[in-house]
């Protein structure tokens, strides 16, 4: 028979009815719960029969000042920004970070990973969380470190603080429609990406509320590489307008474009996600949508810190460049 799985801090979060950073705060002796609803916590463990980590009871009496970072990325723009935005934002309320990447998905390397930084002392964690393994691993860990999670959208125990990627992706698409084009491809990231996932399902939304099919391509990775190999599918389309999953697979569609002779945005119209610093002098400048990983850093840090579960997610916005056009008569 297989045995049963341990008792995680969101599960007592559930049959308490509270969030698991209440959870968190009530091992850790927190000044700030109410009587009540440390009570509710306290039986829910009962009931589960949860057993908190050595290293959670150890930090309730002694203070690091210390954060950890962790994620599985590696080297991707979006979860780089973020955990720069991070560490600003954790520095500037006088706290130091350690990152920590896993080495794999599966819950032994995310076990590892949080071992590691519950032996330095860490008060809490905030866990970049791009890819669906590494979320579903946090959402069944057992730990009393209280941490927060910045993906692309909230899931039941998972995620505290979102860049909204799918409204950044409807969007971007409309941004497209708008300009009369309704032959639109969308060019996707890697599926096991949430921030590709979440585009793809913006893409549709937007495409399907207009009576328009939805279309898309599978890029093998977020590389300009990919975009430019994947670009030969987008000009057999007959598509007027790409709207690419990131910039730099859109600098590979530009690239590609120019190699074909087809005229960006005369022909095809290219849109990405991101806005890198060098989208604005791409040839012709990236027309994509901007995230404001600064603020979602600040965010996330005052969610672990304060407790505010009041924080709205962050919105992307669109920044129009020369790389796309109005549809016309001609086009």
């Amino acid at each position: 028979m297989k045995p049963k799985r341990a008792a995680s801090v969101f599960d007592v979060a559930r049959a308490a009815g509270v969030s698991h950073q209440t959870v968190s705060r009530v091992l850790n002796d927190h000044s700030s719960v109410r009587p009540a609803t440390r009570q509710k916590v306290l039986d829910a463990m009962g009931e589960l029969d949860y057993r908190p980590n050595l290293a959670a009871r150890a930090l309730s009496s002694k203070r690091s000042r210390t954060l950890g970072v962790l994620s599985t990325a590696n080297g991707e723009y979006g979860p780089s920004s973020s955990i720069i935005a991070i560490t600003e934002a954790a520095r500037a309320r006088g706290y130091t970070t350690i990152v920590e990447q896993t080495d794999g998905f599966d819950v032994a390397s995310i076990e590892q990973a949080l071992g590691n930084l519950a032996s330095l002392n860490v008060e809490g964690i905030v866990a970049v969380a791009p890819q669906t393994p590494l979320l579903e691993a946090l959402s069944s860990m057992k730990s009393g470190i209280p941490f927060v999670t910045l993906q692309a959208w909230a899931t039941e125990g998972g995620a505290d603080l979102a860049q909204d990627q799918l409204e950044g992706a409807r969007v971007a698409t409309a941004h497209l429609l708008d300009l009369g084009h309704i032959n639109v491809v969308h060019l996707a990231g890697p599926s096991d990406w949430i921030d590709a996932t979440s585009r793809l399902r913006g893409f549709r939304l937007e495409m399907e509320s207009r009576g328009l099919d939805a279309r898309h391509i599978d890029a093998r990775d977020w590389s300009p590489g990919a975009g430019y190999l994947a670009a030969a599918q987008i000009f057999e389309s007959n598509a007027t307008a790409v709207f690419c999953a990131n910039d730099q697979t859109a600098l590979g569609v530009l690239h590609a474009a120019h190699d074909a002779g087809v005229s960006v945005p005369d022909d095809l119209s290219v849109v990405g996600f991101d806005d890198i610093p060098e989208a604005a002098h791409f040839w012709p400048p990236l027309t994509t949508v901007r995230q404001h990983f600064a603020a979602a850093g600040a965010q996330c840090v005052a969610r672990l810190l304060d407790g505010d579960e009041g924080i709205p997610n962050v919105l992307p916005k669109l920044i129009s460049r020369a790389s796309t056009r109005r549809m016309t008569l001609e086009s």
